[in-house]
């Protein structure tokens, strides 16, 4: 998308001038459920660059990226300070000079007149893995049963007593919540020694409040952790290698409390997800960790590194 701005524009993200674009175009108060909806179905037109990813949430597709750009919008002046609906600032309006996306213009065409249920439906019908959490699928679907038999068909199933891990790195918080719940991940248990990230989504307080929203629990055990001083002192295969195997030999057997509470969720039915940073397990300490669970609880299926 090509959005034309003054000079007097503030430097905006690729994605916050499609959110301001898209506003734009549609030029009146838009309350949250519409503009989210809108926002959705956008991002997954063909041509759409889709800045934005998306959960299933209580009504529907949600992305939580969106209403951080939201916040940050509001505190520079471009988006009004409404808790319902979504509106440019005179200051909003005056930063898109012209919009030159033929894709968005053709979409609007198509979409501008749905309002309200007609469009949360439309959502629901096109896209319905994204309804799996909806609270209103059954009232503005009762009369459309295969939509509703679909939207049932999507939700994932859970494999009780499951360990796996996952890395965040080069991921969205939307992208790595959706595996979570694709893979019917119940617990998710962060093992970092300090929860905190300068990437959206991934401190401990964001991350855990997105979890609870989609129903999965969030748990730290920072003593699993390896610490910042200890891995900046990595330079290079073999220091990875030495760290690792300290951390084997020396850390692990020292916290017995914190892997039999893994140990105990895993046994009690959970399916637990091991998370730190680094997308390739090998290159992280939760494959240590999942490792000594592992030969501690014998769980099968085996563990599987997402």
């Amino acid at each position: 998308m090509d959005v034309k701005t003054t000079s007097e524009s503030p430097r905006l993200l690729p994605r916050q001038r499609l959110l301001i674009g898209l506003l734009g175009s549609l030029d009146y108060p838009i309350p949250n459920l519409q503009f989210q909806k809108l926002l959705f179905l956008y991002c997954q037109e063909p041509d759409s660059p889709s800045p934005y990813e998306f959960v299933p949430y209580r009504f529907g597709a949600f992305s939580f990226t969106s209403y951080a750009d939201r916040r940050k919008l509001i505190g520079r002046g471009l988006l009004v300070d409404e808790e319902s609906t979504w509106q440019l600032t005179p200051s909003g309006r005056r930063s898109v000079v012209g919009l030159h996306h033929p894709g968005m213009a053709s979409f609007l065409d198509r979409y501008r007149m749905l309002q309200g249920d007609a469009l949360v439906a439309e959502s629901y019908r096109r896209f319905p893995y994204y309804a799996i959490h909806s609270e209103i699928a059954e009232d503005i679907l009762c009369e459309d049963k295969t939509t509703l038999r679909l939207i049932k068909a999507a939700r994932p199933r859970t494999i009780p007593s499951t360990l796996l891990t996952i890395g965040y790195e080069a991921r969205s918080l939307e992208y790595h919540l959706n595996v979570l719940l694709q893979e019917g991940v119940t617990l998710l248990c962060d093992v970092r020694r300090n929860a905190v990230s300068r990437k959206y989504g991934f401190s401990k307080s964001t991350l855990s409040n997105a979890c609870s929203r989609l129903g999965i629990r969030y748990e730290h055990l920072p003593e699993l952790g390896i610490s910042a001083e200890r891995r900046r002192a990595v330079r290079g295969r073999e220091d990875y290698s030495r760290l690792f195997r300290e951390y084997e030999k020396h850390h692990l057997p020292q916290q017995p409390g914190a892997l039999a509470t893994v140990t105990q969720w895993i046994r009690s039915g959970e399916c637990v997800a091991l998370m730190c940073y680094e997308r390739d397990a090998e290159d992280c300490h939760r494959s240590r960790v999942a490792a000594e669970i592992d030969r501690d609880t014998g769980v099968r299926p085996p563990v599987r590194h997402l």
